[in-house]
Formats: structure tokens, C-alpha cells, sequence
């Protein structure tokens, strides 16, 4: 008659197994899915077991195949709780095969042979040796698993697999291949709780109740030993205990399972914490800055809240200028390193540096890269004698070159690392706050730089506009100087007195024009280099720029850009000079509005980018007072506007910049009210 004892452990057991599904099911994890199957087999092994006890009448080839399965089912399930623990693998070909495959494959093929094919039966003589030789190789693949495994000590590993089947290969000649595989079947749980201490390295209910549960089930082993299995009331205590000890052991796995998802949600919330004070922190720093030179200036302060604030212990800020990187701040490198670095900085070209797709990146839906500072380091370099090789890279991204990068290195340890969670790795939210550091610096000093541009092209039209006024008020008198003096140069006899007073009012009048001239260059914007360049961002970086004074003066503003608008060829600079000579004109022109204008009609000003053909139109269209002559809008000193004021040299100016280009500009009068300029240029 079988033992009804096993009946409360085995419905518990079955009770407990959709927990190990719901599990898997929640957190989607091979450590839970290995335990819902090793207690799937094992359930299974214990039922056929017990069906097994029972007095019925069984064909005995049946009976047979119930007992290889079951005892199949028990050696796949407590390899499947060490896989769970240790999923190391090898490589064959193209395949990485797990160890515990070909680890139990042969215990399995033992246990069908031993009860299908000899009955149960230990064989004499030669075909003994099957056993042992079965025995053997999965002796070696454990040595192989217990070496490459990291839950413990490899050594330790090797040791415990090395003795454990020794035994029993030693265990199958002395009492047979049944107590040998079940043997095993005791090595594999002990080696579990053994697994268990090391890989979760913590005292918890969870901990507790899996080890005391693995190590209870292994005593099976113990049934070897006469003394116990040939007394019935301690063999039979025994028993329950070890039954037992399968519901202890999957109780306590359910609660690793949860105490893993609390850590868990833990270590995210503190994460999440640390993540808000890191944005704050970068938040609250002060970039803006009038010269790009002072922007520069920063970079110690940079990496010196970097450091404060992230997981990171050293960082490195370096940044182009004249086609060179260099070196502008560091925090948490000593001094040999931060010189070393500001050495190789200058050896990097900007061309194709941390090209996309050219570094790894560091992890997973991240823009930080791994870069391996090897290929531009000299012979002796101190950074290599250092060990400063090897660093993560947050790239600021232009236009066209990487214009800085953030170098990161000496990763600090999280909350995770306390907890006892598996491993500490670098994850995306550690880098993100970083990553959205640096595009703001990216973008303040690519506006910085413009904002100097601007700041330096408006100081140069207000130079030009000084010289232009200048030459023209001088330039009538001094025509008049030297026509009169020209006169009585030709009146005066060659040897009169006077004479020599004529001449030298022509020498120093010739003179003048001569600076005049020189003065009206200082009126025209140089010419750089042409490029092709993009009109719609041109025009958004200049819309960005001057929106803020916009508002403040009540203007509205309104940027239209046409799509897939073609780039075209000329100066970036004097480009951007001429459109700002056009927003000025508007804006002085809905400020000073004609008498018959009212005060509540909006002011407005247009801004417009469209292409016909191979000409780009730049339209620049506010509602203030129209042209008094259209035609006559880019004369120098031409009265513009209806109210009497003039132009000046701006409009003059932009028409040059233009003509210089292959371009027009062109002025016209909107119906009602205002006026527009119209900037052609050629696509490129």
C-alpha cells in the first residue's frame, strides 16, 4: 500500500506549480521559466511514483516505461534547477548549446536503458560498463560546467563536481545503476542549494527555506546506507522529510522570485530618484554666455557636477576649435592623466570622428560609444602606462563634424550592487541624463557661436553704415575743393607765389579721396568662402535667435519654410548678414508707422523660404508703411518709406551682398497695407 503522506506534499506541489507559471508569465525570465519546468518534472516524477505504489495490476513492459519516465523526469528536473543558476554555455559552429543538454542527456538514455531494456535489473559483465561509460561523460561535461559556471568559485566547482561523480561511479559497481543515478539525482539538488548560497549572496526567508529545501530533497542519497534503508521507521521518516522538503524548496523559490521583483522595483525607484536630482543638477547650470570663449571656460564646472552627480568618477570635456580638438576641463583625473589626454587631444582630426556606426555603442538604445583611444596614442604615451585607454564617449553632434565629446570612465556601483541583485552592469537611464546634458551643450554653443557671428556681422554693418554716411557727406565738399582748386591750378601763372598754396590744397585734397575711398571698402562685407549652404536652417537658427526680441517688441512673427527647399551657393555669413538687414528694416518700419495707420492693428512681420526652379526666394514682408518707390528701395540715401524715413545702408547693403552672389533683390508694396523684400538666389 503506498504512503498517504505523499498525497498532502503532492497536491501542495501541484498547487504551487501555476505559481511558478504566473511568475513567468509576470516577469518573463529564464530563471523563472527553468524553475517552473524543473518543478514540472519533478511533480511529474512524484506522481508516476505514486501511481506506481499502488496495487494494481500493470502490463509489466508498462510498468517499466512509468518507472524510466519517472525517473528521467526526476534527473531532467534537478539539472534544470542548476541551469538555473549557472545557464553557461559553449559554441559549436554557429550553435551555443547550453552544458546541461549534452550533461544530461546521457543520464536520461542510462535510466531508459537500465529500466526499459534490463527491467530495473543491474547487467553483469560487459554490458555493465554501459552504465559507467554514460556515467563518465557526464562526469566530464559537469567538470567542463563546473569550471566555466560563475555562481562560485571555479575550483570549488570543479571539486564538487569531480567528488560527486566519483561517488557515483563507484556508487554503480558497488550497489547498481538504480542508487548511482539516484545518487546523482542527490549531487544535483545538493549542488543547487550549494548555488543557491553563492549566487544570491544574502539571509532571507527566500534564501533560507530554498537552501534547507534542496539540501532536505538530496537525502535520498542517504537510502544507500543499510543502516537506514533496511529500517522501516527511519527510512520511513526519511521519506517524509524528503517529501516534504519539494514543497519547502518551491516556497521558497517562489519568494526568491518575489523578493527579486521587490529588489527590483527598488533599485528602479532609487534609480529613478538619482536620476531626477542628476537632471536637476544639470538644470541648474548657468551655460549661456556672450563669447564662445567664455562658453569654453566651463568645462571644469561641467565635469565637475558630471562627476558629483553620476555613476561616473572621472570625466573629460574636450571640444573643436581651429579644426582641433582640445582639451577645455576634467574632474576626478590627476594631473599626469589630464595632461596626457590634453596631449592626445590635439592629435584627433574632427573628419569622420565617431562616425555613426564606426564605435560600438555602450549599451543599448543609447548615443554613449565605447572608444578605444589606442589609434591615436604615441609611442610612450603616459596615457597607456596610466591604463587610460579604454572610455565611454557622449559625442556632440553638428552639422557636419562631431563638435565635442564628454569622456567618461570609473564607474561607480548603484543600489543594485546592495541588494544583491545579479551584476551591476551600465544601463541606458544611467547614461540619459548625460546624454541629455551634453545635447544642450551642444546646442548652447552652436548658439553661442552664432550668437558671436551675428554680434560681430551687426558691429560690421554698423561700421559700414558709418563709413558709407561719412564718405557721402565728405564726398561733395571735397569735389568741390578739387574742382576749384583744379581751376586755379589752371588760372595761376607756373611762377606765381600762389601757386605752390594750389598745389598743395590738390595734394592733400587727392589724399582725402584717396581715404574715402579706402573708408567706402569698409562699407562692403568681405568676401569668405562659398559653400553650399541650407537656406531653411539658416533661417530657423536666425528665427530662434530673434524671437525673444520680437515678442518683447509685440511683433508677430511668422517662419514658413517650403520642403525639401534646395541649398545654394554663397557665404553663410553674408547671407545671414543680408536676410538680418532685412528683418531690421521691417522691424523699424511696424515700429514707425504712418499717421494713418491705427494702434491696433497688428504688427507683423513674414518670413518665407520657397523655390521655382533653380532660384530660391527668401521673402522678408512686414505691415508697416510701404515704399514711396519700389524701384528705388536699395539706392543708399532714397527716402523708403511713406512716413519720410530713410532706409539707410542696410537695404544698399543687402542688394550688394546679393549681386555678389548672383542674386537680386527686389522690393515691392502688399496690398492693403506694407511692403516686401524679395531675396533671389541661385540653388546650388
Amino acid at each position: 500500500m503506498p504512503d498517504y503522506y505523499h498525497v498532502p506534499a503532492l497536491v501542495l506541489s501541484a498547487l504551487l506549480l501555476p505559481a511558478f507559471g504566473y511568475l513567468y508569465w509576470r516577469f518573463r525570465d529564464t530563471r523563472t521559466l527553468l524553475w517552473f519546468l524543473g518543478f514540472l518534472f519533478a511533480l511529474a516524477s512524484m506522481t508516476l511514483r505514486y501511481i506506481i505504489e499502488w496495487p494494481w495490476e500493470f502490463n509489466p513492459q508498462i510498468h517499466f516505461w512509468m518507472l524510466a519516465i519517472g525517473q528521467g523526469c526526476a534527473l531532467v528536473g534537478s539539472a534544470l534547477f542548476l541551469a538555473s543558476l549557472t545557464p553557461a554555455s559553449f559554441r559549436i559552429g554557429r550553435w551555443r548549446v547550453l552544458y546541461v543538454v549534452p550533461y544530461t542527456i546521457p543520464l536520461v538514455l542510462a535510466s531508459f536503458l537500465l529500466n526499459v531494456v534490463f527491467h530495473g535489473i543491474t547487467p553483469a559483465g560487459p554490458p555493465l560498463f554501459i552504465f559507467p561509460a554514460l556515467g563518465a561523460v557526464s562526469l566530464l561535461v559537469a567538470l567542463f560546467w563546473g569550471a566555466a559556471q560563475n555562481g562560485m568559485p571555479g575550483w570549488l566547482g570543479v571539486a564538487f563536481c569531480a567528488l560527486m561523480g566519483g561517488l557515483s561511479l563507484v556508487a554503480c559497481f558497488v550497489v547498481g545503476a538504480t542508487w548511482a543515478l539516484i545518487f546523482v539525482e542527490s549531487s544535483n539538488l545538493l549542488m543547487t542549494a550549494l548555488l543557491l548560497v553563492f549566487v544570491f549572496r544574502r539571509i532571507s526567508p527566500g534564501v533560507l527555506l530554498s537552501v534547507m529545501g534542496f539540501t532536505a530533497w538530496s537525502l535520498t542519497a542517504l537510502e544507500i546506507i543499510p543502516a537506514i534503508s533496511l529500517n522501516s521507521s527511519l527510512d520511513l521518516n526519511l521519506i517524509h522529510i524528503i517529501v516534504m522538503a519539494k514543497v519547502v524548496a518551491a516556497a521558497g523559490m517562489i519568494l526568491l522570485a518575489l523578493e527579486d521583483e521587490l529588489n527590483i522595483n527598488k533599485a528602479a525607484q532609487e534609480s529613478e530618484r538619482r536620476a531626477r536630482r542628476e537632471l536637476e543638477a544639470y538644470a541648474n547650470l548657468i551655460l549661456a554666455r556672450r563669447r564662445v570663449e567664455d562658453f569654453d571656460h566651463q568645462g571644469t564646472d561641467i565635469c565637475d557636477i558630471v562627476v558629483k552627480n553620476s555613476r561616473f568618477a572621472q570625466a573629460a570635456l574636450l571640444l573643436e576649435s581651429a579644426g582641433r580638438y582640445r582639451l577645455v576641463g576634467s574632474a576626478g583625473l590627476d594631473e599626469a592623466t589630464a595632461a596626457a589626454l590634453s596631449d592626445l587631444a590635439v592629435r584627433i582630426m574632427p573628419a569622420n570622428f565617431l562616425a555613426p556606426g564606426s564605435v560600438p555603442t555602450a549599451v543599448e538604445h543609447s548615443q554613449t560609444l565605447n572608444l578605444d583611444l589606442t589609434p591615436w596614442l604615441s609611442p610612450g604615451d603616459d596615457l597607456k602606462r596610466l591604463r587610460f585607454t579604454q572610455v565611454l564617449a557622449v559625442p556632440m553632434r553638428g552639422r557636419t563634424i562631431v563638435e565635442g565629446v564628454l569622456l567618461l570612465s570609473a564607474m561607480r556601483p548603484t543600489l543594485r550592487k546592495s541588494l544583491a541583485l545579479p551584476g551591476d552592469p551600465l544601463r541606458a537611464d544611467d547614461l540619459l541624463p548625460i546624454e541629455m546634458l551634453v545635447a544642450r551643450l551642444q546646442a548652447t554653443r552652436s548658439q553661442t557661436m552664432l550668437f558671436e557671428k551675428l554680434i560681430d556681422s551687426e558691429k560690421y554693418a554698423g561700421l559700414g553704415q558709418l563709413a558709407a554716411n561719412v564718405t557721402h557727406h565728405l564726398n561733395n565738399p571735397l569735389t568741390v575743393v578739387l574742382g576749384y582748386a583744379s581751376l586755379l591750378e589752371e588760372t595761376i601763372p607756373p611762377e606765381a607765389p600762389e601757386r605752390k598754396g594750389i598745389e598743395s590744397i590738390l595734394t592733400e585734397a587727392r589724399r582725402m579721396r584717396s581715404t574715402l575711398e579706402s573708408l567706402s571698402r569698409v562699407a562692403r562685407t568681405p568676401s569668405d568662402q562659398r559653400a553650399a549652404i541650407s537656406v531653411a536652417e539658416l533661417l530657423a537658427d536666425m528665427e530662434q535667435l530673434h524671437r525673444s526680441e520680437l515678442l518683447q517688441r509685440s511683433i508677430d512673427f511668422r517662419l514658413s519654410i517650403a520642403p525639401s527647399l534646395p541649398r545654394v551657393m554663397c557665404s553663410a555669413q553674408q547671407l545671414r548678414q543680408a536676410v538680418l538687414h532685412c528683418l531690421q528694416y521691417s522691424i523699424a518700419a511696424v515700429e514707425k508707422r504712418g499717421p494713418a495707420s491705427s494702434p491696433e492693428e497688428p504688427k507683423t512681420i513674414r518670413l518665407e523660404a520657397t523655390s521655382e526652379g533653380h532660384l530660391v526666394q527668401i521673402l522678408v514682408a512686414h505691415s508697416g508703411p510701404g515704399f514711396l518707390n519700389p524701384e528705388r528701395a536699395f539706392d543708399p540715401f532714397t527716402p523708403a518709406q511713406a512716413v519720410g524715413e530713410t532706409a539707410g545702408l542696410g537695404l544698399s547693403l543687402c542688394a550688394t551682398i546679393l549681386r555678389d552672389h548672383n542674386g537680386r533683390a527686389s522690393a515691392v508694396n502688399l496690398e492693403p497695407r506694407g511692403a516686401a523684400i524679395i531675396l533671389e538666389l541661385q540653388a546650388a
